[in-house]
């Protein structure tokens, strides 16, 4: 499949002068379509989102427009968060789904895709500080005995948490950002901002995960900062990871274990321990890594016994094509381009 690589200052500023970013997901999640051309309803709250998924039959295309707000200055102690019920909305064996935020809209909850559910996209949406620890990923894509969840794009949201340590949950005090386990398959993951967060993205839910084998995700245009780790953690599969921004990484960025194999391609990499690594499993995993800009504040450390490290930053493992096509950018513009059209509310297509 066809690679485009753009170079040169003038098509990166052709490309931020866009008016709306891409309109459709590109990568192993290219398929998806979520609810299609249905009309939007229109939910304000977490319980009306859960009523409409529960009253869809399951199939044909539903898309909710969430409309709420949430004051995240009214958690004066984020420490009392993991100690709350968690707040969460099941996609449960239901497909052809859309959940985007409007331009205004804050949630304290998170979003579960699960079992066999399919075709699925959350887009735009502002999720943090969410009660629940470690019952309560922002976003979660997850197979089970009835399925594997498969075509899923997650798009310009904005999630954060804290950094901060609580006692009696430690790293648990907030879960994970956008995680995908258990055989969850062809996702992409774009244009997404993440910060302050302990543990951003997990991809393999164990060791023993062997369903992940089959995982096949994109990530691409995101921004990273200020967070502690799993950029992703992966575990099996495969992971094309290519034009995004990891700034002011604490403990490790992309991690791949279990022999997994990961495309890392032209991203800006700054401030980071560990950016590229394999550690805290029984196998490694392996990397190609191809055209990354690597700045400043770069460290390592040795890890456990069995770490492997991409201090030397070359390939361990070629990944061949990754079957789609997809445009690359100059990595040396990926600061700027991420920062600029990251997260919810940016650079969003309408």
């Amino acid at each position: 499949m066809k690679t485009t690589y753009l170079k040169s200052a003038m098509a990166i500023a052709t490309i931020m002068a866009a008016t709306h970013a891409i309109a459709g997901p590109v990568g192993y999640g290219a398929a998806t379509t979520g609810g299609g051309s249905k009309a939007a309803v229109n939910v304000a709250t977490m319980a009306a989102m859960q009523s409409a998924i529960d009253g869809y039959s399951g199939s044909g295309g539903l898309v909710l427009n969430y409309t709420g707000t949430f004051n995240y200055a009214t958690i004066t102690d984020v420490c009392a968060q993991w100690k709350k019920a968690a707040q969460i909305v099941e996609i449960k064996n239901k497909s052809d789904i859309t959940i985007k935020g409007t331009n205004t809209s804050s949630g304290n909850f998170g979003i579960h895709i699960v079992g066999n559910a399919h075709n699925v996209i959350v887009q735009n949406m502002t999720i943090g500080l969410l009660p629940g620890g470690s019952n309560a990923d922002s976003i979660s894509i997850e197979g089970t005995s009835s399925g594997q969840p498969s075509n899923i794009w997650v798009d310009h949201n904005t999630i954060f948490a804290s950094l901060t340590m609580c006692s009696g949950a430690g790293d648990a005090s907030f879960d994970g950002g956008i995680d995908m386990k258990k055989g969850a398959n062809h996702i992409t993951v774009s244009y997404n901002y993440i910060h302050d967060y302990q543990k951003v993205s997990l991809n393999g839910y164990s060791d023993k995960d062997t369903a992940n084998a089959a995982a096949r995700t994109t990530f691409h245009h995101n921004r990273f900062e200020n967070v502690k780790s799993r950029l992703p953690l992966q575990r099996f599969g495969l992971t094309h990871i290519y034009n995004n921004y990891f700034n002011n990484v604490h403990t490790s960025g992309i991690n791949v274990r279990m022999g997994g194999l990961s495309l890392i391609e032209s991203n800006y990499f700054e401030n980071i321990l560990n950016p590229v690594t394999s550690r805290d499993s029984s196998a490694i995993g392996f990397w190609d890594l191809r055209n990354n800009f690597v700045g400043g504040g770069i460290t390592w450390d040795a890890g456990s016994s069995g770490t492997v490290n991409a201090t030397d930053w070359k390939t361990t493992k070629a990944f061949g094509s990754t079957g789609y096509s997809y445009t690359v950018e100059a990595a040396s513009g990926v600061k700027v381009r991420a920062i600029a059209t990251a997260g919810a509310r940016t650079n969003l297509a309408q």
